[in-house]
C-alpha cells in the first residue's frame, strides 16, 4: 500500500513539474512615452526571477514578454515593473515612486504626451 502512495505522489509531483510553461508567452499593456521609459520598463520586467524576455513597444504601450511559469507569473512581473514607476494593465505605481521617474517620463502628465506625440 505504501508502495502504490509513494508512486502515486511521484507521478502527481512530475506531471505538475510538466504543466508548467517554460516559454510561456504574454502581452500586458504598460504606460510610458520614451526609449527611456522603454529602457527603464524592460530592464524591470528582466529583473522579475523567469523572465527571459520583455520587448516594450514606446506607440502601442504593449509588453511582449517571454517567462517562465514555474519561476515567475504576471502579477510578480507587473509589481516590478510598478515598482519602477510604470503602471501595468493591473497594477498602478506608488505615487511616490512615480514621482521619482525623470520629468520627461512623466506619462500622467497630459503636456508631456503631448510633448512625444510627434516622437
Amino acid at each position: 500500500m505504501k508502495s502504490i502512495i509513494a508512486i502515486l505522489g511521484i507521478f502527481l509531483i512530475s506531471a505538475t513539474g510538466f504543466a508548467q510553461n517554460k516559454n510561456a508567452k504574454a502581452t500586458i499593456e504598460v504606460d510610458g512615452v520614451c526609449g527611456m521609459c522603454k529602457e527603464r520598463i524592460e530592464k524591470a520586467s528582466i529583473q522579475a526571477k523567469g523572465v527571459k524576455s520583455a520587448t516594450w513597444d514606446v506607440q502601442t504601450h504593449q509588453l511582449n514578454l517571454i517567462y517562465n511559469e514555474g519561476k515567475t507569473d504576471l502579477t510578480k512581473i507587473q509589481q516590478s515593473i510598478a515598482d519602477s514607476g510604470h503602471d501595468t494593465q493591473d497594477i498602478k505605481a506608488k505615487d511616490e515612486v512615480y514621482e521619482q521617474i525623470d520629468p520627461c517620463c512623466r506619462y500622467r502628465d497630459q503636456q508631456v504626451i503631448d510633448d512625444h506625440k510627434d516622437d
